[in-house]
């Protein structure tokens, strides 16, 4: 399992130009889901949104505060084009999860997320649906975690 997590000053993501969901100060994190991801993976995933240390705290010291910690709100975007192995010029999404299971797996990921932090402050898109994201990235901060180093 993979993401891409933003910390953003706001963030919306839309289907067929409707915003669906939108956040203030937060993340916005991309998910990806491999084949063989488990609900280790998952776990860590999640523990790692919640807890990255990507923002100021109070006393005004940098990378010293959580989401979780400032209370800020998640929007979550499943994108299996994390998964890709280019073949030249051409993209292959054979490592990814298939629809139908990543669906599944993904909304246990929404419902773990909800679970260890706050269910009103996870806001996610429309799996499978064609989206436009809007990032307005603050900093910029950009981190790539992956599950499979599941090293910490």
């Amino acid at each position: 399992m993979k993401a891409i997590i933003q910390r953003v000053s706001k963030a919306s993501v839309s289907v067929n130009g409707e915003i669906i969901s939108s956040i203030e100060n937060g993340l916005c994190v991309l998910i990806g889901i491999k084949r063989d991801d488990t609900l280790n993976d998952m776990e860590y995933i999640v523990k790692k949104i919640l807890n990255t240390k990507v923002f100021e705290s109070d006393d005004g010291k940098k990378w010293a505060a959580s989401v979780k910690e400032k209370k800020y709100e998640i929007l979550c975007i499943s994108q299996f084009t994390l998964y890709h192995i280019l073949k030249g010029n051409r993209l292959d999404f054979h490592r990814a999860m298939h629809a139908h299971e990543a669906e599944i797996f993904y909304n246990k990921f929404l419902t773990q997320l909800s679970e260890d932090y706050d269910s009103e402050k996870i806001k996610d898109g429309k799996f499978g649906a064609m989206m436009e994201v809007n990032i307005q990235n603050s900093g910029p901060v950009t981190l790539e975690i992956e599950s499979s180093v599941l090293s910490d």
